[in-house]
């Protein structure tokens, strides 16, 4: 009994993979509407799927985009992008079940990560466009007229929330920013590198800040603050600040450059106050390097304002990293242990500050002490004389 029940739960298993491997694969589905694509492809991520027909002859594409598992709440789109294999400069095509029951598909040109998928015009033709809603899962047709004799396309493909008659916008994170690619429509071969290999940029972005800016310049402002209040440590703390920051700003430099680079690839992609901040604190910190050379000696007349100047530049440096950093996690998105980190380091160090400034402070004060006791006449605690004077005792008659 035990065996034969092994062997059904064996055969279950195995036919439902069967089932699930059979609907998980766009071949051999058959529309409801009797269309029939010659060519289709399982696209790697949203649970979608690309059937089309290609005519070389006119350039024209006729296509269903299918997506599976969504519900009424949520709309879907599927994009060409004439210009590159991201999301911005997308010309798209969007479907979502409105309030009152029908089915709303229409086009949108979609020009920022921010977009609220506005609809209009696209840059190429676009007839036969409509959507469908049946067993939660949405599909697109529409015919295209191709704007130029590639038979590769960059696609993108996404899925988002519905507020209303009113699209929201997509998540920013997992699937929804690998879901794009390329697809070649005459051998059907795809990919999906050209998404990742912008994540990766933007994450090696996002590293290069967070190190430098974020972690290595606070640590050195730390070390140049307290560690020359002790004696024993001079002239040591001074090589080991003018280290820690001039590795901070090289790492810096490389990361604001990667942000540059990011910027030129998406010129319709603008995060104002991250971007202004970025160059706001290039531009300090390459003073505060060419301050160094200018640094005036310790007893100069004007060592004490360099120091203010020195003081002032870099806190305001430091302040605006983290604020930026923070900026760039909201943009990046990354899973929620990288943000918790960084507060974790951050607040350490905030903590060790606390710590070090009224260890330095007691410091500062006890030698004072010491120097001014060193500094008073000897009489001064009666040792010489009784009025602290030097005035001798008077002797008894």
């Amino acid at each position: 009994m035990a065996r034969m029940l092994e062997l059904v739960l064996s055969l279950s298993f195995l036919m439902s993979m069967i089932f699930s491997s059979t609907a998980q694969s766009c071949k051999g589905y058959a529309f409801s509407s009797n269309k029939i694509f010659r060519a289709c492809n399982d696209l790697p991520y949203l649970n979608s799927y690309l059937h089309w027909n290609y005519d070389s002859s006119s350039n024209k594409l006729q296509i269903a985009y299918r997506h599976t598992g969504i519900t009424s709440s949520r709309w879907v789109s599927w994009a060409i992008n004439p210009t590159s294999t991201g999301m911005a400069g997308s010309q798209a095509l969007v479907a979502f079940q409105q309030t009152d029951g029908p089915m709303r598909a229409y086009t949108s040109p979609i020009s920022s990560y921010q977009t609220s998928l506005q609809e209009g015009k696209l840059s190429f033709d676009v007839s036969d466009l409509s959507a469908t809603l049946a067993n939660n899962e949405i599909i697109i047709f529409a015919t295209i007229g191709l704007s130029n004799t590639s038979t590769t396309v960059n696609q993108v493909w996404q899925d988002g929330a519905v507020s209303g008659d009113a699209t929201q916008v997509h998540a920013t994170s997992g699937a929804n920013v690998q879901s794009m690619g390329t697809l070649n429509l005459l051998s059907g071969q795809s990919s999906s590198t050209g998404g990742n290999d912008r994540i990766r940029k933007r994450n090696i972005h996002g590293v290069l800040n967070a190190v430098s800016w974020g972690i290595l310049l606070p640590i050195g402002a730390l070390i140049a603050r307290y560690l020359k209040v002790f004696k024993s440590a001079d002239p040591a703390w001074f090589y080991l600040h003018v280290s820690c920051q001039s590795i901070a700003y090289i790492v810096g430099v490389a990361g604001w450059g990667t942000g540059l680079k990011l910027g030129s690839e998406s010129a319709s992609i603008q995060y104002d106050a991250h971007r202004a901040i970025g160059i706001i604190l290039f531009c300090l910190g390459t003073l505060q390097v060419f301050a160094l050379l200018l640094r005036p000696k310790p007893d100069h007349k004007y060592r004490f304002y360099w120091n203010i100047y020195h003081h002032l530049v870099g806190y305001s440096v430091i302040i605006l990293s983290i604020i930026n950093i923070f900026k760039g996690f909201n943009i990046l998105n990354p899973d929620k242990k990288w943000k918790i980190a960084y507060i974790g380091v951050i607040a350490a160090l905030a903590l060790n500050a606390v710590w070090f400034e009224g260890y330095t402070w007691y410091l500062v004060v006890k030698r004072k002490r010491s120097e001014i006791a060193g500094k008073m006449p000897r009489g001064m605690n009666g040792s010489n004389g009784v009025n602290g004077f030097g005035g001798r005792q008077h002797q008894g008659v």
